[in-house]
This record gives C-alpha cells, structure tokens and sequence, in this order.
C-alpha cells in the first residue's frame, strides 16, 4: 500500500534532531533563558551566561527555541550566533565576530582592541551565542577570558551565551573570573533526560503521523529506558527509533514485494 511507504517517510522526517515547535521536558531551562534574555538584552545590561550539558541534552535546541519565539523582541538588538566548531582556530572567533558586526578585518592586538571599541560605544545591544565554546580553550585561555571579560568593560553592550558540553568549563579555565563576583557567568546545567521524558519526546515526534502508530509504544519505551541508562542524549534515542522504522520499513517492502496475487492469503 502507497499509505505504509508515506507513513514510514514520515516517521523518518518527524525523529530528526530538529528544532521542535515545543521541547518537551525542558520548560525549566526555556524559562531561564528568556528570563535572562529579557533582563539583559532587553533591561540593556550587559552580562553572560554559560550553559553546560553532555550532547543531546536539548541546550542548542531550546536555544535556538527562545530565539525563534522572541525574535520580535529582540528585533531591536543585534543577534550573532557562532558555531566554534566552525572556526579554524580559537583566535578565529575574533575575525568572525567582525565580519558579522560589519568592522574591517583587523589583524593581530587590533582585531581585538577594534571590537572592544565597538562593544563599549554607543549602540544597541549585542548578543552574541557561541555554540561548541569548548572548541575555544587555548594556552592561557586568552580567547575565553577576552570574551567573558568583555561584558564587564565599562559601557559594555554585549551579552553573551556559551553553550558547552563540560560541566566544569567555567571553573577549570575561567577560576580567574571568578576573582570579580560581578564577572562570572550565570550557569545553567542541562541535565540528561530521563525515561519519562525521552518516551515525551520520541510519542510526541510520531504523534505528527497521521493513522496507526508506527512505532509500537512499548518499543518506544524499551528505547527511552536504555537511552536514559547509557546518556539521556535525545539524539541517539530519535536516532535509534529512526534506524527501527528503516528496519521495519525494509521488512515490508520486502513482503509487498513476495505478496501473492490478490485473493491467495498473504
């Protein structure tokens, strides 16, 4: 039937990792990070924020969530979202941001004293979310400290949002931060999900199809509960419950394929 081979097309597209229209089991965390969206970026102060939490745990998904959903908001402010993993080197993030701001490249102390310039003048808010901050540890952890320090810089503009997978970034590589109590980031710990919510997820996922659930729901809890045990990672359980549908998919092309002619009992 043409309907199984949609369905299972469907069910394929519904578990990808994208950004869903709502997160389930995260509402805490959405919460936090409009809560401190609006009080900096919108109350016009200037300060940052370090969100940890290991892969699949939801912190770039949610992220990306809130700015969607207040993006007339922040309409007035000027958003810069970076990837580090996208950047050659640490010190890249310094040419990027620039190239984003609209500077002239700069090279070398320049670069980075052309930005502080432009950071501390006269202008909206910047907000600047940087994904993979860990890709940005150096010697010395110069790059960090540049970025974290820049916020406290006197008529400082820019907020900042750095998402990481290390639970203990902040204390290993930026304990000099913490000597200004003022200075040191906002934390927000992403937890791994549990079974309750990663079975939410997936059911909500295939909910999106229409007719008879292709998925059997305790096989989605058999994959929530041993998802949960090893990491909480949303992605390898959207994943796995992807590679059964392929499965399953496969076993059926296979019998309509073998099916007798109509009438014989298939």
């Amino acid at each position: 039937a043409p309907r199984a081979g949609t369905c299972y097309q469907q069910a394929k597209q519904v578990l990808h990792a994208a950004v869903p229209d709502r997160l389930q089991g995260r509402e805490r965390e959405a919460g936090i990070l409009r809560q401190f969206l609006q009080e900096h970026v919108l109350g016009h102060r200037p300060g940052s924020l370090y969100v940890s939490g290991a892969p699949g745990t939801g912190k770039t998904a949610c992220l990306s969530r809130v700015l969607l959903d207040c993006k007339d908001k922040l309409a007035g402010s000027k958003t810069v979202v970076l990837n580090c993993m996208a950047l050659g080197s640490p010190h890249g993030v310094f040419p990027a941001l620039a190239q984003h701001l609209g500077l002239p490249v700069a090279t070398g102390r320049e670069r980075v004293r052309s930005l502080e310039k432009h950071l501390t003048a006269q202008g909206p808010m910047v907000l600047l979310v940087l994904d993979e901050l860990d890709q940005l540890e150096s010697k010395g952890q110069d790059v960090l400290y540049t970025l974290f320090e820049w916020p406290q810089l006197p008529s400082s503009r820019l907020v900042l949002v750095g998402l990481a997978n290390a639970l203990d970034l902040t204390d290993r590589s930026l304990a000099r931060l913490r000597a200004h109590p003022a200075g040191s980031p906002q934390l927000l710990h992403f937890p791994p999900y549990t079974k309750e919510q990663l079975t939410r997820i997936l059911q909500e996922r295939l909910g999106q199809v229409a007719g008879d659930p292709v998925v059997d729901s305790a096989a989605l809890q058999f994959c929530a509960r041993k998802v949960s045990a090893v990491s909480g990672d949303a992605r390898k359980a959207l994943d796995v419950c992807r590679r059964a549908v392929e499965v399953v998919e496969l076993e059926v092309r296979g019998q309509t394929l073998l099916k007798p002619l109509p009438g014989g009992e298939s």
